[in-house]
């Protein structure tokens, strides 16, 4: 399923393809249980992606800029 969420630390859109369903996403958005109960076949980064649209790659720059300072 084609999922497009606005990233929490750049702004950035980006669409991903995650196998989960609808019904999946919705019982998630509507708080009946925590997503890695309701999608337990995603790994952890796609699971990121859709509650805050953060890539790993946005993780890793976040990263290495807080051990930069």
């Amino acid at each position: 399923m084609l999922i497009t969420r606005k990233s929490m630390l750049t702004g950035v859109e980006r669409t991903l393809d995650i196998p989960c369903t609808q019904a999946q996403l919705d019982a998630w958005s509507q708080g009946q249980d925590l997503i890695q109960r309701i999608m337990p076949d995603l790994t952890a980064d796609q699971r990121e992606f859709i509650m805050t649209g953060c890539t790993p790659e946005e993780w890793d720059i976040l990263s290495e800029d807080d051990e930069n300072e």
